[in-house]
């Protein structure tokens, strides 16, 4: 795969975007676009790309507003892991809004066991009962807000990342073009 500065910069500003939507003041929790920019990072730019997009993502976050803790290397951990699962699962899977949401609502299943469940009982000393209780109507708004976002940013992200430059069809390519006219 052949990674351009321009890819970079579309990688940065993703980044960017994701940091300062979760910045917004009273925002609902877990209402962001991370998952929805990572799938389509993880199509366009495989699995090294798609693993640091979810990670810094979670790092670059908790390092700003100061809550950079353990259970921060466990929600980067997970969504790492769900950068990886995006590039195998899309690897042979059509970049379109029904694999998206598809993906979403398994992505947000497997995050929200794996953080809601293990983070709070292991460094908050909830019982499981409670952090189980207590994740259902996080994780329903989880997904409602991720399966959203995978209809709508999804799509629009992924062609943004893969865009070419098209050629300007009404204009002639001059430098390409034989000026000398046939004399034949």
């Amino acid at each position: 795969m052949n990674l351009s500065k321009k890819n970079y910069l579309k990688f940065s500003l993703g980044l960017l975007f994701c940091l300062l939507e979760r910045l917004i003041p009273f925002r609902a929790p877990n209402v962001e676009p991370i998952l929805a920019t990572m799938m389509p990072m993880s199509k366009a730019y495989g699995a090294l790309m798609g693993f640091s997009f979810a990670v810094l993502s979670i790092l670059l976050y908790d390092t700003l507003t100061g809550t950079l803790g353990l259970q921060t290397f466990f929600t980067a951990g997970a969504y790492g892991m769900l950068g990886l699962w995006a590039t195998h699962y899309f690897r042979k899977k059509e970049a379109n809004r029904g694999n998206f949401v598809r993906f979403a609502i398994m992505g947000t299943l497997f995050y929200d066991a794996v953080t809601g469940l293990t983070v709070g009982p292991i460094f908050f000393h909830q019982s499981f009962t409670a952090s189980l209780v207590g994740q259902i109507p996080f994780t329903a708004l989880h997904l409602i807000s991720n399966i959203a976002f995978a209809f709508i940013l999804s799509p629009a992200i992924y062609n943004i990342l893969v865009r070419k430059k098209k050629e300007n069809k009404f204009a002639p390519n001059i430098i390409n073009s034989n000026l000398q006219p046939k004399t034949t």
